[in-house]
């Protein structure tokens, strides 16, 4: 059990580190205005992933850091 828990967290872990790098790169080619634009597309949907991920990420750290007895 406790390894199962351990190998998600890497696993959620290096998603969430990919998304975020991806979603970092393509903001740096982007064009910066002072208009606010939406996210749309894959996009969105990336930025929903990392915020589902994080989630996960979060509540995996805090079950694995629970002591086991």
């Amino acid at each position: 059990m406790e390894i199962a828990l351990y190998t998600a967290l890497i696993i959620v872990s290096a998603a969430l580190t990919f998304l975020v790098v991806v979603q970092g790169r393509t903001a740096g080619l982007q064009q910066r205005d002072t208009i606010y634009r939406t996210k749309r597309g894959i996009e969105k949907t990336m930025h929903q992933a990392t915020i589902a991920l994080a989630v996960v990420f979060l509540l995996l750290a805090l079950i694995a850091s629970l002591p086991i007895w």
